[in-house]
């Protein structure tokens, strides 16, 4: 077959047999192709991923060329550019951060599970993928935000805007995040009623410049409390995320968390489970896993809800180490600690994407006092 007969026609058809694995249909009715060339004998294209952070993009990629290879011709160049944007159920130009595309819950039933620290890392390897990530630390009391990328004693400047003040992020690693930890003395209580606590959640969506952000991670504190009804009265909440570790006690809070996000008034899509120090291993025995907390907790507890276990991370020091020295772990070159948030990051950015394409757009709610 010369190159004369192949045309854009030709290769949106063959394109077109390619299903998107996660959202079940075809490339070309998602708008997935773009920027289509045809050279001398060479087919050239772009596909746009929903995530950047796409575990299936090497599939992708592949089932394009052998499309192209079976329904044009063997002896074409196939060249597969991939990009990414990201989805969003969002309106754009929301009264409330405009840029953000996805607000992400992170959450737990108990204290001690490690939220912060999956928070952080999740954050990190997002952003290693080539996705702009913000995280606002919720936890009011106890934020550890600022600590873990060694930025305790930064001060966020205040910038004024179409006469408002605004509060801009510090910027560490790559990542936006805003914390009451910036805001406050290092060594001081943050004493307050639940009001103060939800009026400083309130500023730190409305009165922080964000600009554009593929996803912004809430980091929550323990429990279901004010914090959670607040985050979901203010904006539209993509998705939640349920961090567990395997045994009993933290299973039965998680319980609780989630079928908070699931009550009918509320109504937040849980995105999955992350199960935190799923086992131990030590440094110098990459292979052994001690499940010194138990095992199989986060699997169970994705199961009675029906929704995918993202990821287990396990208890290796280097991750307690890299929280404390404020340098989140997956900037070091663990690969046990990297493959673990990298999947876990993956798992995300699908179900976020799966979600944005398949379920209604999250109602503010509206809870009458």
């Amino acid at each position: 077959m010369g190159e004369f007969t192949i045309n854009k026609e030709k290769v949106l058809q063959a394109l077109s047999t390619v299903q998107e694995p996660d959202l079940k249909q075809d490339l070309v009715t998602l708008n997935m192709i773009q920027d289509i060339e045809i050279g001398v004998n060479q087919v050239k294209f772009t596909v746009v991923l929903t995530t950047p952070a796409c575990p299936l993009k090497e599939l992708i990629r592949r089932m394009c060329v052998e499309a192209i290879h079976t329904h044009l011709s063997p002896d074409v160049e196939v060249i597969v550019n991939l990009t990414a944007n990201v989805t969003s159920i969002r309106p754009l130009g929301a009264a409330l951060i405009p840029g953000v595309k996805n607000v992400i819950a992170i959450s737990s039933g108990k204290g001690g599970v490690g939220k912060s620290t999956v928070t952080a890392n999740l954050a990190m390897a997002l952003h290693r993928s080539g996705a702009s990530v913000g995280i606002i630390d919720a936890d009011i009391s106890g934020p550890s935000i600022p600590l873990m990328f060694g930025a305790e004693n930064m001060q966020p400047t205040i910038t004024p805007k179409n006469g408002k003040n605004y509060i801009n992020p510090i910027r560490q690693y790559g990542i936006k995040m805003i914390s009451i930890g910036f805001l406050t003395p290092p060594d001081s209580a943050v004493v307050w009623r639940g009001p103060m606590a939800s009026q400083a959640l309130k500023q730190f969506f409305g009165d922080t410049d964000w600009g554009d952000l593929d996803y912004l991670l809430i980091d929550l504190p323990p429990g279901t409390s004010d914090i959670h009804l607040t985050l979901v009265q203010t904006v539209p909440v993509t998705g939640a995320i349920i961090v567990t570790t395997p045994q009993k006690v933290a299973l039965a809070d998680a319980v609780k968390g989630m079928s908070m996000f699931r009550q009918p008034q509320i109504n937040v899509p849980i995105l999955g489970v992350i199960e935190n120090m799923a086992w131990f291993t030590p440094e110098e025995l990459p292979e052994s896993k001690y499940h010194i907390f138990g095992q199989g907790g986060g699997q169970s507890l994705a199961d009675k809800f029906d929704v995918p276990l993202l990821g287990q991370i396990p208890l290796v020091q280097g991750i307690r180490e890299a929280g404390d020295e404020g340098r989140p772990a997956v900037m070091n070159v663990n690969p046990i600690v990297n493959e673990a948030f990298r999947t876990a990051a993956e798992g995300l950015a699908q179900q976020v994407a799966i979600r944005n394409a398949t379920k209604e757009k999250t109602q503010m709610v509206e809870i009458q006092a």
